[in-house]
C-alpha cells in the first residue's frame, strides 16, 4: 500500500477514536445563500479548526520511544494548535516552528496548549525547512500538516459526520490547501456516495492545485498575500494531487480576497459565525457564482444539498478589522465620495445636511486644502459614509451634482 494511500476501515477506525477527544460539528442550514445549502462548521472544533483531527489520529501512533523523544511540526497556526493539543492529551512534548507572520491569535494559541513555538522565516516554506531540519538533528518525529496517511484519514472523519447527518447531498464544497482534507473527505464521500460531487477552492494566489487539475504548469511564486494563510501552499505536492486530487475531485475553483472578505462578513452578519479566511474560502465560491447550488449538472432543478466545509475559525482580531472594512465595501455598506467645494464658513454643513437627509451615517470626513488640483480658496472633502447599497450611495451622487457639488469622485467598489 502506498504510503499516502487510506481505506475506509482506517478512516472509521479514527472516527471511533476521536469521539472521545473532539466535537461532532454540526451541519448548520446556510441562511443567505441560494438552494439547499448547508455549512460543516468545523470553525467550532475544539482548537478551533478540523486540524485537531488529523493531528490527533497521527499522534495516537507514536511508539513509546517516540514519544519520549517529542514531536515537532511546521504550520502557519490551525495545525500548529492541533499538533500542539494532540501532544497535550498524549503527555508528549511538541515544538512548533511558525512563520514570523503567523497571526498572533494562532501563536498564542499554540503556547497555552503547552508546546514550545519558533518564530523563523517570513513564509510557511521557511518554518518548514526550519522544522525537518531540527527534527532530523534532534531525531524528534515531524508531524505533517497534509502529507501523511493517518493525517489524511482523520480528516476524512468529517466525510462520515456529513454522511451520517444528510442522505441526499449532491455536492461537497472544500477549500484546498496542501490537499488533506478534501483529500480524506473526496474519498470517503466517492467510496460511499460516487455521484456526489466534490469541488475543491483555492485561493487566485495559489493556483497550484487548480493548475495541475486543469493540466497547466503551476507557476512558481516567489511571494504570496492572502487572508487565507491556512490554504496558501505555493508549491502543490505532485503526491498527493496523484493520490486524491486527480482522481476523487470532480473540479476546483478560485477566489479572490475580496471575495473571501465579504463571505467572512457575511457569515458573520447573517449566520453569526466567526470564520478565516481560508474557512469562508468555499462560502466565497457560492456567493460568487462559480458554484452552482440551485441547479443539477443537467440543468435542472434539483434539491439535493450542497454541503460546505467551514473549516477553520481562528481570524485574528486586526485582520477581522481590514476584513469587515472590505466586505462591507463590497455590499455597498461603505462608500467613499470625495467632493472639491468652496473654502467657505456653511459649506461642509451643507454637505453633512445632504446626507442626513438621505440616511449617510458619516463615519469619517477628512479636508485637504493643498493639493495641486485646487484653486484658492478651494478644499477637497473625503468623506466615509454607511450607506444600505450601491444604489443608495449612487442616489447620494446624483443628489449632490444636482445641487451643484463639484464630485471628484464616487468609490462605489464591487
Amino acid at each position: 500500500m502506498n504510503s499516502l494511500n487510506i481505506d475506509l476501515q482506517m478512516v472509521q477506525d479514527a472516527r471511533t477514536y476521536l469521539k472521545n477527544h473532539i466535537e461532532k460539528t454540526p451541519l448548520r442550514k446556510a441562511r443567505s445563500l441560494p438552494g439547499n445549502v448547508y455549512y460543516k462548521c468545523e470553525n467550532l472544533q475544539i482548537t478551533g479548526s478540523f486540524k485537531i483531527r488529523g493531528a490527533l489520529n497521527r499522534l495516537r501512533f507514536l511508539t513509546p520511544q517516540e514519544k519520549l523523544k517529542g514531536v515537532i511540526a511546521s504550520s502557519a497556526g490551525n495545525h500548529a494548535q492541533g499538533v500542539a493539543m494532540g501532544a497535550k492529551i498524549h503527555g508528549v512534548k511538541a515544538t512548533i516552528v511558525m512563520p514570523e507572520t503567523a497571526p498572533m491569535i494562532k501563536v498564542l494559541a499554540t503556547q497555552k496548549y503547552g508546546a514550545e513555538v519558533i518564530l523563523h522565516g517570513e513564509y510557511y516554506d521557511h518554518a518548514y525547512e526550519k522544522a525537518m531540519q531540527m527534527a532530523q538533528s534532534e531525531g524528534q518525529v515531524f508531524i505533517h500538516p497534509y502529507q501523511d496517511q493517518k493525517v489524511i484519514a482523520g480528516q476524512g472523519t468529517i466525510a462520515l459526520e456529513i454522511l451520517e447527518d444528510m442522505e441526499n447531498i449532491k455536492q461537497v464544497v472544500v477549500p484546498i490547501g496542501g490537499g488533506g482534507l478534501i483529500g480524506g473527505i473526496a474519498y470517503v464521500i466517492k467510496k460511499l456516495h460516487p455521484k456526489c460531487e466534490i469541488i475543491g477552492v483555492v485561493t487566485d494566489q495559489t493556483t497550484g492545485m487548480m493548475d495541475l487539475k486543469e493540466h497547466r504548469k503551476p507557476e512558481q511564486k516567489l511571494k504570496v498575500s492572502t487572508i487565507a494563510d491556512g490554504i496558501a501552499v505555493k508549491r502543490p505536492s505532485p503526491e498527493m494531487f496523484a493520490t486524491y486530487i486527480n482522481p476523487y475531485v470532480d473540479r476546483i475553483v478560485s477566489v479572490s480576497d475580496n471575495e473571501i472578505a465579504e463571505a467572512i462578513v457575511n457569515l458573520m452578519e447573517k449566520d453569526k459565525l466567526v470564520v478565516e479566511g481560508s474557512g469562508a474560502a468555499g462560502v466565497a465560491a457560492v456567493m460568487s457564482g462559480k458554484i452552482d447550488t440551485e441547479k443539477s449538472d443537467d440543468g435542472a432543478a434539483d434539491n439535493g444539498a450542497t454541503v460546505v466545509l467551514v473549516c477553520g475559525g481562528n481570524i485574528d482580531m486586526n485582520t477581522m478589522f481590514a476584513v469587515i472594512e472590505t466586505g462591507l465595501r463590497r455590499k455597498g455598506r461603505h462608500t467613499r465620495i470625495s467632493v472639491i467645494a468652496s473654502d467657505l464658513p456653511g459649506e461642509l454643513a451643507k454637505l453633512t445636511a445632504i446626507f442626513a437627509k438621505n440616511r449617510a451615517n458619516i463615519l469619517d470626513v477628512m479636508h485637504d486644502r493643498v493639493s495641486s488640483e485646487l484653486s484658492v480658496r478651494e478644499t477637497r472633502i473625503d468623506f466615509l459614509l454607511e450607506t444600505t447599497s450601491f444604489e443608495h450611495a449612487k442616489e447620494l451622487e446624483t443628489l449632490l451634482q444636482a445641487e451643484g457639488v463639484r464630485l471628484l469622485r464616487a468609490e462605489l467598489s464591487k
